[in-house]
């Protein structure tokens, strides 16, 4: 049976381990992001363990027309995708009106209209064919308001509102849509977001894999949303939604707050 997954964001972090878990699993994996010397690593070691094929394909998915030329490629080297892993995403610290304006439009097209985009292009496939998975990587920050990450908490908003709609739309067609919402997990993230310092990241999180692997159970048995950590589901479903807005304003900008 083909068993093919779409890693995007692969060459670090939780999008490397996705690629790890399916691998051993026996299945194929097509990983992209923009450091093709990362990838190539990654490919020579999966091939090199588990003995199946790895497709690279560098590119840039937040450059205008980014996806859909991926997916034009994939089709064009005869790859069918069955699973779709999107991971590929950044945060960043600080003040909006501060922030550069051009990185935050890159957040949205990279957070947002990367997945959008392939959600819609390899979903449409899947549900010709009746059969998929989809694995949107969002955050627990997708749950509440973040200041001094304004943009960033507003794009994994999106992405659990989406992929929420995406499941009940084509479970019928025997598609389903999973969003992953983990807490602070311990990548490169925070160092590429400027978050350094902030008592989001001074009292460490959850390894990659660990948060790969229940990302990836969660999305094999159809599961709407899936989160890390009991607390953390606990804190979002029952505790968040019954505190004052701004006692949770508050709370979430002493977090980020340098």
């Amino acid at each position: 049976m083909a068993n093919t997954a779409l890693v995007t964001g692969a060459s670090s972090g939780i999008g490397r381990e996705f690629a790890r878990l399916h691998a051993k699993r026996g299945g194929d994996v097509i990983v992209t992001a923009r450091n093709e010397a990362a990838l190539a690593d990654l490919k020579a070691e999966i091939e090199a363990k588990h003995g199946v094929t790895v497709h690279v394909f560098a590119l840039d998915l937040a450059a205008e027309g980014g996806a859909r030329d991926l997916y034009d490629r994939i089709v064009a080297a005869g790859l069918t995708v069955d699973i779709l892993i999107n991971n590929a995403g950044f945060g960043g610290q600080g003040l909006h009106t501060e922030r550069d304006l051009a990185d935050e439009h890159a957040m949205i097209d990279l957070n947002v209209k990367a997945p959008v985009a392939l959600t819609r292009l390899f979903g449409a496939d899947m549900a010709r064919h009746g059969k998929g998975r989809i694995l949107n990587v969002g955050s627990s920050a997708g749950f509440m308001p973040g200041p001094y990450q304004a943009v960033y908490f507003a794009t994994k908003a999106f992405v659990q509102s989406f992929s929420q709609a995406v499941d009940e739309e084509l479970r019928e067609k025997g598609v389903t849509c999973t969003v992953l919402a983990p807490g602070y997990v311990e990548t490169g993230f925070a160092k590429a977001a400027n978050l350094d310092g902030t008592k989001l990241v001074a009292g460490g999180g959850a390894t990659p894999a660990a948060v790969a692997r229940c990302g990836y159970s969660a999305m094999l048995r159809g599961r709407l949303v899936a989160f890390n950590e009991t607390l953390l589901s606990v804190a979002i479903g029952w505790i968040i939604p019954l505190l004052p807005r701004r006692t949770v304003l508050r709370v979430i900008a002493g977090m980020q707050r340098k």
